[in-house]
C-alpha cells in the first residue's frame, strides 16, 4: 500500500495522562462487566449509574452481545475483512478480533483508544490469528484525522478497500464542544464503498430522568454522557444503506436464538440503540 508524504509527516501525539483519579468510561464500562482492570474512582461512578439505572450492567452485557453479533454478520455475511474499532475498551474476551478472525483468520482489525491503560491491555491480550493482523493505537476519536494519518494504522489496514468502522458504545461520551455527526462523516469520508459502519448509542427515550442523573453524576466529574433520541442517533446513518432490521433496540439486533434470556426483555427495558450501515 502507498502511503503519500503528507500522511508519514503527521507526528503522534504526546502520551495520555492516566488520571485514575478521576472515572474513565472504558473502566467503568469494565466494572459493570465484573472485570478488575478499574480504580476506585471508577468503581464509584459504576456505583453511582448502578443507584440511577439498576440494569447498566446488563446495558453493558447487551452492548456486548451486539458486538459479537455484528462482528460475526460483517465477517460472515459482508465479507469484511478489515476492522477500525474505536473506544475499544479494557479487553474482554471474545474480544472483536476473536470473533472475525473465527470466520476470516487473515482479517486486519486496529483497535484505537484514548486510555493508555487500555492501550497497554491491549498490546497484552489482543493476540491475532498467525494469518492475520492485530494493532493498538492512542488516539482520540474527538481527532478523526489524526487516527487516519496514523502510520501504524496505515501500515495494517488498506484505505482503499471496504472496512468496517465499528463505534460502541463511544458517541455518546465525545464531549458536547464537539460535533459527532461531523467526526463519523470525516471518518467514513476516508473509506471506500462497500465499507460498513456500526454503532450502539445510548438514549433517553426511555428513561428520561435516570439517564439525566447518570449524565449528571459523570458531569460532576469531569467526563460527559450525552443520551440522544432515536432520530439523533439515525443521523449517523445519514447516507448510508441500513442493514436489516434498521436501528433497533440493542437487545432486538438480530439477536441469537440461543442467547440465554434475550427474548425475556421489553422493547423499552435497554436504553440502546444499535445498527449497522454500508456506504454505498
Amino acid at each position: 500500500m502507498a502511503e503519500p508524504e503528507d500522511w508519514m509527516a503527521v507526528k503522534a501525539a504526546p502520551p495520555v495522562e492516566l488520571h485514575t483519579d478521576r472515572p474513565h468510561a472504558a473502566r467503568v464500562y469494565d466494572v459493570l462487566l465484573g472485570g478488575k482492570t478499574n480504580y476506585p474512582a471508577d468503581r464509584a461512578a459504576a456505583e453511582q449509574t448502578l443507584a440511577a439505572l439498576p440494569n447498566a450492567a446488563m446495558i453493558a452485557r447487551q452492548n456486548r452481545a451486539f458486538m459479537q453479533r455484528a462482528a460475526r454478520y460483517l465477517a460472515a455475511e459482508a465479507g469484511i475483512r478489515q476492522f477500525l474499532d474505536i473506544g475499544t475498551g479494557i479487553p474482554t474476551s471474545p474480544n472483536l478480533h476473536e470473533v472475525v478472525q473465527a470466520v476470516a483468520p487473515q482479517s486486519r482489525i486496529v483497535y484505537a483508544d484514548n486510555d493508555p491503560i487500555v492501550l497497554a491491555h491491549s498490546r497484552a491480550l489482543h493476540t491475532s490469528h498467525r494469518d492475520g493482523r492485530t494493532a493498538y493505537i492512542q488516539a482520540d476519536l474527538c481527532r478523526p484525522r489524526e487516527i487516519l494519518r496514523n502510520e501504524q494504522l496505515r501500515r495494517t489496514l488498506d484505505l482503499e478497500q471496504p472496512l468496517a468502522l465499528t463505534l460502541v458504545a463511544v458517541l455518546h461520551w465525545l464531549p458536547s464542544d464537539h460535533d459527532p455527526y461531523a467526526i463519523v462523516g470525516e471518518l467514513l469520508d476516508a473509506f471506500p464503498a462497500g465499507s460498513f459502519l456500526a454503532l450502539t448509542h445510548v438514549t433517553d427515550d426511555f428513561e428520561p430522568d435516570a439517564l439525566e442523573e447518570v449524565s449528571e453524576n459523570f458531569q460532576a466529574k469531569g467526563s460527559h454522557v450525552n443520551a440522544r433520541g432515536k432520530d439523533e442517533v439515525q443521523r449517523f446513518f445519514d447516507g448510508l444503506e441500513m442493514v436489516e432490521p434498521g436501528l433497533q433496540v440493542v437487545q432486538q439486533w438480530r439477536p441469537d436464538p440461543v442467547e440465554l434470556g434475550a427474548d425475556a426483555f421489553g422493547e423499552t427495558d435497554i436504553p440502546l440503540y444499535a445498527g449497522v450501515a454500508r456506504k454505498s
